[in-house]
């Protein structure tokens, strides 16, 4: 089989990235190692920038998004004991949008099978060759059965534990690392959120986040150690120790439940340089992984996509040039390292860390109070949570 671009993962990224290939005339195939069912099945981030909105506008495939959605014109931060409101709206005129990654993915699906563009699911032993070469392909395994796909480009949309960063030599990259010394527990269940904008709590037991999926369906996590295992945690557990580091009255008016998904996720920050090799590109999580407080990881996918998706219409629609793809890395990291930036020190500032202490607290109070009360911090605060723009 021959496409003229191999996308390897069927997450957001390599779904959106297919259709803005689709859309410009550019055939792709995507190949993914799971079934679409386990793909819907993940519980992923929920909110939205602006520039990741106007791709779906684009694609036209928005419909649900904006029947469904909840715009955000601001957000609060809770420490020592009081709520605070950053008003994004007012300070910046944008918005953030909350619809899960699993409805993002679920919109890109059916987008995809309504075009008929092909997508392989349940793609064992998935291999990239050749791709410093002019021919890359790529070889799998469907039902039992060794296929190939000969290809101009390979898209790696595959994660952090994909096939396609694993493929490329150790001396074509280099990777910055930072792991954090503890994870998020998080719940998903069907009970009304505690409020209508995010809440971002720093306590001295642990960070805590209030957010929500809809306006019937709420998403919280609360910081806890990385060798805790969610089997040790009830709900009855969780919802105790979330009330103990919220605001009185939030912990007060909080309607409780029985969880739907409870998991535990690590937090890291990593980034691969050059994010092209060959003719092979990374994508979103096989490039880079940011922690979550920042709600920067689907976004910077995205905008993953944008730069990748303008490369490679550029080169077939101006006589196969490569002046857009050789910018690819590039205009892709400066763009990460900002939100990486950005993601560190809002986790830096709001978690609870092993050599924090009472000091460490009260740093993290003074900073907070001087966040809320300037204006100026406040509005670089509120530019860094909405987006940065893509360069044009």
């Amino acid at each position: 089989m021959k496409t003229q671009v191999a996308i390897i993962g069927a997450g957001p990224s390599g779904l959106l990235l297919g259709q803005r290939l689709h859309q410009a005339g550019i055939d792709a195939v995507i190949i993914e190692r799971k079934s679409a069912d386990y793909v819907l099945s993940r519980i992923r981030a929920g909110v939205l920038e602006r520039g990741t909105v106007a791709q779906l506008e684009q694609l036209g495939i928005a419909g649900r998004l904006h029947e469904q959605a909840l715009p955000h014109d601001g957000v609060e931060l809770s420490f020592a004991g009081a709520r605070h409101r950053i008003d994004i709206g007012t300070l910046v005129g944008k918005q953030v949008i909350v619809y899960g990654q699993t409805e993002v993915t679920r919109d890109l699906m059916e987008a995809r099978a309504a075009c008929g563009a092909l997508t392989i699911y349940e793609a064992d032993d998935v291999e990239l060759h050749d791709v410093d070469g002019a021919a890359p392909w790529v070889s799998y395994r469907k039902d039992g059965q060794s296929l190939r796909l000969d290809c101009d480009f390979i898209a790696g949309c595959d994660g952090f534990h994909g096939a396609s960063r694993a493929a490329l030599p150790a001396s074509a990259f280099k990777t910055y690392e930072k792991v954090y010394p503890f994870g998020w527990l998080g719940v998903l269940a069907d009970v009304p959120p505690v409020s209508h904008e995010l809440i971002y709590a720093n306590h001295e037991r642990g960070f805590a986040l209030c957010s929500m999926r809809s306006h019937t369906r709420s998403r919280y996590y609360i910081q806890c150690s990385v060798d805790e295992k969610v089997e040790a945690w009830s709900d009855d557990l969780f919802w105790e120790e979330l009330k103990r580091r919220l605001p009185q009255e939030a912990a007060e008016k909080m309607i409780t439940g029985p969880s739907i998904e409870k998991s535990i996720a690590p937090l890291r920050s990593f980034v691969v340089e050059p994010m092209r090799f060959g003719r092979l590109f990374l994508a979103g999580d096989a490039a880079h992984i940011v922690p979550p407080t920042g709600a920067k990881g689907l976004n910077l996918a995205a905008s993953d996509v944008h730069y990748l998706a303008h490369a490679l219409t550029d080169f077939y629609q101006q006589g196969r040039r490569f002046t857009e793809i050789d910018q690819y890395s590039a205009r892709c990291l400066r763009r990460v390292w900002k939100a990486v930036r950005f993601s560190w020190w809002f986790t830096t500032m709001m978690h609870r860390f092993p050599d924090t202490g009472d000091f460490g607290q009260r740093i993290q109070e003074a900073e907070l109070a001087y966040l809320v009360s300037s204006e100026h911090a406040s509005a670089a605060f509120a530019e860094n949570y909405v987006g940065l723009p893509y360069e044009v």
